[in-house]
């Protein structure tokens, strides 16, 4: 049964976490401190533990904590995570916090809805406690599966750079969850998917979402490479790499615009996405127009 036509367009924004709504890496903040184990040390083990077994880098590093904290005697569990998360605000970019609103009310006067969705290698249980999982349809991240506890017990998801692509289907399909795997396989005429990748924005910062990217482009949506704004300490040259590791995105035409992740209402990525929704707009009321002759 085909979907009945919509008199405003729908628009999914998506956005990877890491490097693109926050500075670093979620576990930089706080947790990291708390087992007393410094971020390369953590990270160059991840690597060395991922050649040594074959292992995905992901589950790797989900393993890795479980035992930093172990080793520290320090609590791990759904409610550390979480409360780990409530400390991401001081990493956020300008204006994160109140992007989520504000491009709701501007596709609203546009005239269009949007839906919010993360697709993150995170901790699924660390954006919630961000604030921002409120602001989102759904969230996609790596995670546990946790006992009756609610102590770590194994990993229930491991989100890379690949398996991003998955959930950007899920998202197109209307399948919000990870596990139905007879629906996501199941022929759907593309004017029948829940939301359409032509009407799908992805956002992300790094190699790791070049899959993402080039599939939402393929399938005619679009993509931002974001990098870090320019902050006033020791690591100004790291994120000088960043940015021009975003702008190779585009002369590489894996990305299709770079913008400084700033997300204020005179932003960039403002500036951006706005632009998106008017053009998805304009394209939508089109073939209404031409459909109903």
């Amino acid at each position: 049964m085909k979907t009945r036509r919509k008199a405003r367009p729908n628009i999914a924004i998506c956005y990877d976490f890491d490097g693109t709504l926050i500075r670093g890496n979620m576990q930089e903040n706080s947790f990291f401190d708390e087992v007393g184990m410094p971020a390369e040390e953590f990270w160059g083990q991840v690597k060395t533990r991922a050649r040594r077994h074959d292992m995905d880098e992901v589950l790797a590093y989900m393993q890795l904590m479980v035992e930093a904290a172990r080793r520290a005697e320090t609590e791990f569990n759904r409610k550390s995570l979480i409360e780990h998360g409530k400390k991401l605000k001081s990493q956020m970019f300008p204006g994160v916090e109140g992007w989520f609103d504000c491009i709701r009310q501007y596709c609203v006067s546009a005239g269009a809805t949007v839906e919010h969705f993360i697709i993150s290698s995170g901790i699924r249980e660390m954006i919630e406690g961000s604030g921002i999982a409120r602001k989102c349809k759904h969230i996609f991240a790596s995670g546990f599966s946790f006992d009756a506890n609610d102590v770590p017990d194994f990993a229930a998801r491991a989100v890379n750079y690949t398996t991003k692509t998955q959930y950007l289907f899920r998202i197109n399909k209307g399948i919000l969850n990870s596990w139905d795997n007879e629906n996501i396989n199941r022929f759907t005429a593309e004017e029948d998917r829940e939301r359409p990748f032509s009407r799908m924005v992805y956002i992300g910062d790094g190699e790791t979402d070049v899959p993402s990217m080039k599939m939402v482009n393929y399938q005619g949506g679009y993509s931002i490479a974001v990098y870090p704004p320019r902050a006033r300490s020791k690591r100004n040259r790291e994120e000088m790499v960043k940015k021009r590791a975003a702008e190779q995105l585009v002369s590489d035409r894996r990305a299709q615009f770079v913008a400084e992740a700033n997300y204020e209402m005179d932003g960039p990525v403002y500036e951006l996405v706005t632009m998106l929704v008017r053009r998805i707009v304009d394209e939508y009321r089109m073939r209404m127009n031409l459909n109903a002759r």
